[in-house]
């Protein structure tokens, strides 16, 4: 009987056991700004910090300094994902062709930009789920309170920190997590 209850039990404990493992950065696939699915498990081994991101927002300057930061940190080891989102008083209105050539012809960005999401309330994407949800990231709890806020997530796949939107790209913060 107890081998009986042990068989019956152990699809139900291998399940919770999975579970109750965090997701990983390198669990989502995402759409570029392109159009082109973009498996985020490319990334292994590097840094990555992502941002969501607004044309129309007083902190739309920060594309310079992101893409400062990227010419200088990015490649092997690190790299940077902008995220356009149009949550935030609709400073984000335009298409995704419209939001690239923007990016393009006022700051040169670089980095890996991706199609508009939601980055909060009902229709958040997933990716943004799991950096705002301690039960899905493993660390903590986070409200997106507005464009440009940035998320840390190590060369392993993990969530590590959450900067403010106010916050450069360059601070000391950032700058010094690259380092590490």
């Amino acid at each position: 009987m107890r081998k009986l209850i042990l068989i019956l039990l152990l699809p139900l404990l291998s399940i919770t056991i999975v579970k109750a493992q965090k997701m990983k950065l390198y669990d989502f696939k995402v759409t570029d700004i392109n159009g082109e699915i973009f498996d985020l498990a490319q990334l292994k081994g590097k840094k990555v910090l992502i941002v969501n991101t607004a044309s129309e927002c007083g902190f739309t300057p920060q594309y310079e300094t992101l893409e400062e930061v990227y010419k200088e940190f990015g490649g092997e080891k690190f790299t940077i994902i902008g995220f356009p989102a149009n949550n935030f008083g609709a400073q984000e209105p335009g298409t995704d062709e419209e939001i690239k050539d923007f990016c393009q012809k006022n700051y040169g960005v670089s980095f890996l930009m991706m199609a508009k999401i939601s980055v909060k309330g009902e229709g958040q994407h997933e990716l943004y789920q799991w950096l705002t949800q301690k039960t899905k990231n493993g660390v903590e709890d986070v409200e997106v309170s507005w464009n440009f806020q940035k998320f840390l997530i190590d060369e392993e796949g993990n969530y590590h920190a959450m900067v403010a939107p106010q916050e450069s790209p360059a601070s000391e913060v950032i700058i010094n997590w690259i380092n590490q």
